[in-house]
């Protein structure tokens, strides 16, 4: 393989921002401006193309080539013959994206990713081109590279799609509200003047900010504790569901030495065995045959040899955290700690105090029609 931008190459990042920034701000004479895009919900994903041989590089540069043999050919069918292009693999399910389906692409069995790829194939969106034929364009502002990349995908069809954009804020706050329907989780700004900087937070991405209150069922001991001196590494987090049922919906983990410390003390008195715990299952390795359930003990392709193994605590207390959105019955990402609830009932945290994103179709987002 020879391309003029050549493998490894580290995408360009976003940094954090509340609310659509004034585009007024960014940019010169020549380029002013911001230009908005969806925010997808995939694995981060450079394709490198010379000919027949394709490359798929993750964010931290790690081949993915062997999990997506599907999008291997289509890049063949729908990409430049020489290319460097910055994108995103996600996997669809009806009207939405489904990042559960995705992480179960990754797999050492190459008969099982044979399978995965005929029944939950995986699509590419183009975001951003770094090099075409002989020519690097990682200087060229974002405008031209821009153009450059619908001109190169002019002919592209799905599963390869070209992302829409648009520098009109009032439309990119639409799309804020919109598109979490569909699975996506906010929207990117891009300077119209900036060239493309692996590894640097020259973008910007606006996150949905929400706040719930859970119940703190155990936790997970940092992986610097030790006899001597206990550390908490994560707080597990619940939801009651509508059988009264606690479900894990997600962790809590930001916290500095000293308060974790504190935190191992403070919980000291609500410890329990696991045998008198709502999640006590977890030990038992047939539970999790027979019913595929994730409780906070399971083992799984991505977790394999780390001990996940928690103490149980009396389900008493209540947190309140903040989340950006939910992957099915769990936050997507880690929860952030907000307050301690002690005004509130255990038992009246429940699902129904979410936010639900209104329904969207994800055809409507991959188009690029404004």
């Amino acid at each position: 393989m020879r391309l003029p931008v050549m493998p490894p190459v580290q995408p360009m990042l976003a940094k954090s921002v509340k609310g659509i920034p004034d585009p007024a701000k960014f940019g010169h004479d020549t380029h002013p401006g911001l230009s908005f895009e969806p925010k997808w919900d995939g694995f981060r994903c450079i394709v490198f193309r010379d000919g027949d041989e394709v490359e798929l590089a993750s964010r931290n540069t790690k081949p993915l080539t062997r999990y997506f043999p599907e999008v291997v050919e289509a890049v063949k069918e729908s990409l430049p013959e020489r290319c460097v292009v910055d994108g995103e693999i996600f996997v669809a399910v009806g009207e939405r994206l489904e990042f559960e389906r995705l992480q179960e692409r990754i797999h050492p069995a190459d008969s099982r990713v044979r399978m995965l790829a005929e029944a939950t194939p995986a699509s590419y969106v183009a975001f951003d081109l770094l090099a075409v034929d002989d020519e690097s364009l990682m200087d060229e502002p974002f405008a031209v590279r821009r153009t450059r990349l619908e001109e190169a995908l002019a002919r592209a069809t799905p599963p390869v799609h070209l992302t829409r954009t648009t520098t009109d804020v009032a439309e990119a706050e639409g799309w804020f509200g919109q598109f979490e329907g569909a699975g996506l989780d906010g929207v990117v700004a891009k300077p119209l003047a900036a060239p493309y900087q692996p590894n640097v937070r020259t973008m910007l991405k606006i996150k949905h900010e929400r706040t719930a209150d859970v119940v703190v069922a155990g936790y997970r001991l940092h992986k610097t504790s030790s006899e001597e001196q206990p550390l908490l590494g994560s707080l597990l987090l619940g939801l009651y569901d509508e059988h009264g049922s606690l479900q894990h919906v997600g962790v809590c983990a930001a916290f500095t030495a000293k308060r974790r410390a504190e935190l191992v003390e403070q919980l000291a008195p609500l410890v329990v065995p696991p045998s008198e715990h709502p999640w006590g299952a977890w030990a038992e390795a047939e539970h999790h045959s027979v019913t595929g359930d994730r409780l906070p003990g399971a083992q799984s392709r991505w977790s394999a040899g780390k001990d996940l193994s928690f103490v149980a605590l009396d389900p008493r207390l209540v947190l309140e955290v903040g989340y950006d959105h939910m992957e099915g019955t769990r936050f997507r990402h880690t929860a952030q700690f907000k307050r301690w609830r002690t005004d509130r009932d255990p038992e009246s945290c429940g699902y129904e105090q979410l936010e639900e994103p209104v329904s969207y179709d994800l055809g409507n987002v991959l188009s690029t029609r404004s």
